[in-house]
């Protein structure tokens, strides 16, 4: 991309140190949320942990053991004479998406399931989200604003929402009418567990180009959740699959609070 007068550089909100902090790759406090352009970064190059990059591997072929976009980003932005835009996305989720991201919630649904579960402190997890043409927007702005040059933008949605937001806000528009239970992490299915740190949220602000550039999202989120589901729908889960389902093992930690 080229913005009036100098380049774009499409980053990821996962060039925080609050990332590595998150995978419980890098210790010390958390990163305070949410995060902003002059957060700090991650002090190593790797993105993620090895077992997470193999499987993210069998789904995007051209993803490497080198991928990182920080040195691609701290280039764009090194040149005086040609003030560069990075623009840090999201998780984004619509038509398009090789993660169906939806699906753990969706499936369920299609399954008749009544009850779904969270452990505690993913429920309550805020990450950074993004809707597919609302993220075009954004990039399209970007690319032909003046006042893009030399600024580092975080595009999400702002408030983010937690986890267990996001799933009662998909089961609302599919209509879904179970029950969400959460439950203490000694609890919890083990194919339901989520490595890494819960309490580091990954929350990022994007007040910058709401203000500097004017941008507002497209597409409203109850739409856009409409149309994301209608695609997943229609489209179903890649290949690999890097979710898992259990209902046996669901039904007995369920049944344990429900009695």
């Amino acid at each position: 991309m080229h913005s009036e007068g100098g380049r774009d550089a499409v980053s990821s909100i996962d060039v925080y140190r609050a990332c590595r902090i998150l995978h419980g790759s890098e210790g010390g406090p958390s990163e305070p949320v949410p995060l902003t352009g002059n957060s700090a970064l991650r002090s190593k190059l790797q993105t993620h942990p090895a077992e997470q990059l193999k499987m993210l591997q069998k789904i995007f072929s051209w993803l490497d053991d080198a991928y990182d976009k920080t040195p691609v980003q701290s280039a764009v932005l090194s040149d005086p004479e040609l003030p560069g835009t990075v623009l840090r996305l999201p998780m984004i989720y619509g038509p398009g998406d090789h993660l169906c991201r939806f699906q753990p919630v969706l499936k369920r649904i299609a399954d008749r399931r009544r009850v779904m579960l969270f452990e505690e402190g993913w429920a309550q997890w805020r990450a950074p989200r993004g809707y597919v043409e609302n993220v075009a927007a954004a990039l399209a702005l970007a690319a032909v604003s003046e006042r893009a040059g030399g600024r580092i933008y975080n595009v999400a949605k702002t408030p983010a929402f937690s986890e267990l937001d996001c799933a009662r806000k998909i089961a609302a528009a599919a209509d879904w009418g179970g029950e969400f239970i959460t439950l203490p992490k000694e609890r919890m299915p083990a194919h339901l567990m989520q490595p890494g740190n819960s309490a580091q949220h990954w929350e990022a602000d994007s007040t910058r180009i709401l203000e500097d550039l004017g941008y507002r999202e497209p597409i409203a989120v109850e739409e856009d959740i409409r149309r994301t589901i209608d695609w997943e729908r229609s489209h179903g889960a890649e290949e690999f699959n890097p979710y898992q389902f259990d209902y046996d093992a669901e039904d007995a930690a369920g049944a344990a609070v429900l009695r």
